[in-house]
């Protein structure tokens, strides 16, 4: 049954497609204008760094696994190695040189960028052994300021991404148009991470995108207190002339104005010149007058705003814990854990998304490469965040004693690691003559 409608029109070229895929109507934040501004935010904005830091590290720092079930362990052991992962089940055994290796941690913080522009693209870059299997050379990631076009199929689907021409093409070609030296990378070679994606739009969503209004607003805010703290922290210097002397009644109207214009350039010169220091003062003719005038009224509240601005950002993210506790904060730290509950269960679904392009474009391409479609792929597990129960004295002794887990020396070489204890030397182990007495 053939598919009747479509995602993409194809009657549409250059940019006319492009709007009709993407669904944003900002021109600030219509790509490629966006790849800046979500750069210029995570790069200049603490607030936005502390988001994205709180998003992706807890992604990187959690243990991913290779999970073989169901298939052969050559396959499993092939695709584990490539990647540097340890297999489910088993101790991982590190490699010697890692110097020139695929760095999966690398590689999935870059994938993580997805989070910041919305896409992510990396080329798949294969070198061949001695036996003529395909290994994993690179993941090159392919920077969302270098792609120039990407080609879409009438379904929706990707077809290719293109890049600006570096053999003789423009820097910034238009949008379309095929200049000498593009780049083009197809869909078998490409593996896309994009966040969000809504049909035929592979630019994908920015976390950040729900957060730009408040940057902005946040931005001019700061600005302002900033000029506020400039204008009026010193005070302003003013001067007061001095009436018209008493002879000034012989004078006539121009003389008097020209005494008074005199008078004002003066002290307009005094106040513009005016600093404090230890031998810094003021002479000043009979009946004039200078000060340092500070604010009169009251000032805007501008800490108030940025804190609202900034507990707007976080909240793109689901980040509501970072507004409680402190000074003028809102909410209490009882509701501190369901926020936090609501965050990483963000936070392992972002993971499973990772987990699952790499699975089909990366484990899966691989596997197909070597052995055909019909080898069963292994699966490539994170580790679920926030489920982790410390691991303390009581727990391993209540453990043991249920028989839930034997002791053996790489729990014990754990243990002693986890405590800070030295390695157990066993020229001088007390260990075989206690379990000799217990038999």
């Amino acid at each position: 049954m053939p598919e009747i409608g479509y995602q993409a029109d194809p009657g549409l070229t250059g940019w006319g497609a492009l709007l009709s895929w993407m669904t944003e109507r900002n021109p600030d934040l219509q790509w490629p204008q966006s790849v800046d501004v979500f750069d210029r935010m995570r790069r200049e904005d603490p607030q936005v760094k502390s988001v994205l830091r709180a998003v992706t590290l807890p992604i990187l720092r959690t243990e991913w696994v290779v999970d073989g079930s169901g298939c052969r362990d050559e396959v499993t052991d092939h695709i584990a190695d490539d990647l540097g992962l340890p297999v489910k089940g088993q101790p991982f055994v590190a490699p010697l040189r890692t110097k020139g290796r695929f760095s999966f941690k690398e590689f999935l913080r870059l994938a993580s960028l997805e989070l910041v522009y919305g896409h992510s693209f990396f080329e798949q870059v294969y070198t061949i052994d001695e036996q003529g299997l395909a290994h994993i050379g690179k993941l090159a990631w392919r920077p969302p300021r270098t792609i120039s076009q990407i080609e879409v199929a009438r379904d929706g689907g990707l077809v290719a991404v293109r890049q600006y021409g570096v053999d003789g093409g423009l820097a910034n070609p238009t949008f379309g148009a095929r200049t000498y030296g593009d780049i083009r990378i197809p869909v078998d070679r490409l593996v896309a991470f994009v966040n969000e994606r809504e049909g035929a739009n592979w630019f994908g969503e920015s976390l950040l995108r729900a957060a730009y209004k408040m940057f902005i607003l946040k931005d001019r805010v700061l600005r302002i207190q900033a000029l506020t703290a400039e204008r009026n922290g010193l005070g302003l210097p003013v001067y007061k002339a001095p009436p018209l002397p008493a002879e000034a009644v012989d004078w006539t109207f121009d003389q008097a104005a020209k005494w008074l214009d005199d008078q004002i350039e003066a002290g307009k010169k005094l106040a513009t010149e005016a600093r404090a220091g230890d031998a810094a003062g003021v002479g000043l003719p009979n009946g004039a007058d200078f000060s340092f005038m500070g604010v009169m009224g009251r000032l805007p509240d501008t800490d108030a705003l940025i804190r609202y601005y900034d507990e707007q950002i976080a909240a793109g993210a689901l980040l509501h814990f970072l507004s409680l506790g402190g000074d003028n904060a809102t909410g209490s730290y009882a509701l501190g854990e369901t926020f936090a509950t609501f965050f990483t269960d963000s936070l392992n679904a972002v993971a499973q998304h990772l987990a699952e392009v790499i699975q089909q474009h990366v484990i899966e391409d691989l596997v197909d490469t070597n052995w055909g479609q019909a080898e069963p792929a292994p699966r490539i597990v994170p580790a679920v965040i926030g489920e982790t129960q410390p691991i303390t004295a009581e727990a391993l002794k209540s453990l043991v004693e249920a028989r839930v887990i034997f002791p053996d020396a790489s729990l014990e070489a754990w243990t002693r690691a986890k405590y800070g204890m030295p390695v157990k030397d066993p020229a001088t182990s007390t260990a075989q003559a206690t379990q000799g007495a217990a038999a």
